[in-house]
């Protein structure tokens, strides 16, 4: 189906062993619908087809059978040559004055509530906006620093294939170096509207990009790069919005 969103998510890259890397993204519909997109090989991508948070794009979706969630797309054309730009909606000053018409339109503050949703097989609510009802805190602690070993020699393995033959149907490894692992998981402590306290990893692209750019700014010193993104998120967290996915 023709499908015209506001992409409002993008999450950091992740190996797979059918796709190269991927990223999953998700976005709103005019009318208010939520739908997740994946697999999206994004930094494969022409870069004219690289869209951006808050970018209105039309291209082709057809429900992605493997994953149970009402919500989860799958685009028709893996690396999205199919895929309009209908215009970008500029930040202004955080007052969200244009996003806030689409994306705000149906904000949670019960997480019991959403839970629930998310299980009830005739709901299944998978993804939604959230808005706590005091922020705790936010942690950073170590986690693998690399891909794993099998994925990363699956990849290499398909890469000296692809170079061999220069089979330029498949899913444009050849070249392609994947994205460092984020050495690092991020996430967040907050109470609900019932006084519930629950904690969230934040796996966005911006958190991601944000750490190895701050890493380079403090010269490698990784205690430093995790405290600006911990000062930058908090920040953002404090804003009356969150999407979350379940």
């Amino acid at each position: 189906m023709r499908t015209k969103l506001l992409i409002t998510v993008k999450a950091y890259p992740a190996l797979s062993k059918k796709y190269n890397e991927t990223v999953c993204t998700a976005g709103i519909t005019e009318e208010g619908k939520w739908i997740r997109i994946y697999p999206i090989p994004f930094r494969q991508l022409d870069y004219k087809n690289q869209f951006r948070k808050y970018e209105w794009v039309e291209l082709d979706l057809e429900r992605n059978t493997s994953d149970f969630r009402p919500e989860s797309y799958r685009p028709r054309d893996l690396f999205l040559k199919d895929l309009v730009s209908n215009g970008f909606i500029k930040a202004d000053g955080n007052i969200w004055k244009e996003r806030r018409k689409f994306v705000l339109k149906n904000v949670y503050t019960n997480l019991e509530l959403l839970i629930n949703e998310a299980k009830n097989k005739n709901i299944c609510t998978s993804l939604a906006v959230f808005k706590p009802a005091k922020i705790l805190d936010f942690t950073y602690e170590p986690t693998d620093r690399e891909w794993k070993k099998e994925k990363l020699d699956y990849l290499k393995s398909k890469k000296l294939q692809l170079n061999l033959f220069d089979n330029e149907n498949e899913d444009n490894i050849s070249g392609f170096e994947v994205v460092n692992k984020l050495p690092y998981k991020f996430s967040f402590g907050f109470e609900d509207d019932s006084g519930k306290s629950s904690k969230l990893m934040i796996e966005d692209w911006e958190t991601g990009m944000l750490y190895w750019n701050s890493l380079i700014t403090h010269k490698g010193n990784e205690k430093k790069a995790c405290e600006d993104v911990k000062r930058n998120i908090l920040m953002i967290l404090l804003k009356p919005r969150i999407i979350i996915s379940f």
